[in-house]
């Protein structure tokens, strides 16, 4: 057993809030300038956050992907509802030129193809198991209980369930959006009663989010 595995074995907290404070780390060097760096180090952040999600599988055992109808239907309408507001809120400041491969690369180059497929892969698949995990299993529950393996999912408890909301709305240059998207994953949380499906639905949204981006150009999304 590696010593990250010895850790996260060690403590439930760790393995839930080390891996995402981690990958949350690297994200804090994608502005190094030159020589697109932000480009390299999100495929580094990629690697790491797969590698860290493969760590931890076994010792968060709610960390499952699960479908669902219902993860269905609200992966979409988030998606929707994130395009669909942009225009109607102000954002929170963007740092910055707009992360475009095509840009940095060249148009339609292959550099520029990579970085694409590596951010929609690292953003459908990394990402959702990461936060869920985080935000959904671990910060919801712990704003209530300390030993919050204790608590259910389904047990609804109105001010953690909008101070997480905003939190991790906030943690988003769309913090609107970022809201009303914490609150229908921690819906999911609580209807079904286990976290998969909310992995399921951030997966379908930032999936779909992603083809957007791609088909229209919109790389202020991303």
């Amino acid at each position: 057993m590696s010593f990250l595995q010895e850790k996260l074995k060690s403590s439930p907290i760790y393995a839930r809030v080390a891996p995402f404070a981690i990958f949350l780390g690297l994200t804090f060097f994608q502005s190094v300038p030159g020589s697109h760096g932000e480009f390299w180090i999100y495929l580094v952040k990629t690697l790491a956050g797969a590698w860290l999600v493969w760590e931890m599988r076994p010792f968060v055992l709610e960390m499952r992907w699960a479908w669902s109808w219902e993860a269905l239907a609200v992966g979409v309408a988030v998606a929707v509802m994130w395009v669909g507001l942009d225009n109607f809120y102000p954002k929170l400041s963007k740092p910055g030129t707009p992360w475009d491969p095509h840009a940095a690369f060249g148009h339609n180059s292959g550099l520029a193809w990579l970085f694409v497929m590596v951010r929609l892969v690292g953003s459908s698949l990394v990402v959702p198991p990461l936060e869920e995990v985080f935000y959904r299993s671990f910060l919801y529950r712990y704003f209530v209980k300390l030993d919050f393996q204790a608590m259910p999912f389904r047990q609804f408890h109105a001010l953690s369930f909008v101070v997480t909301a905003f939190i991790f709305g906030f943690s988003h240059y769309e913090w609107l959006a970022g809201i009303l998207c914490g609150m229908a994953y921690q819906w999911l949380v609580l209807r079904k009663d286990r976290l998969g499906d909310a992995m399921t639905a951030h997966a379908i949204t930032n999936f779909l989010l992603g083809i957007w981006i791609i088909w229209r150009g919109a790389w202020n999304f991303w």
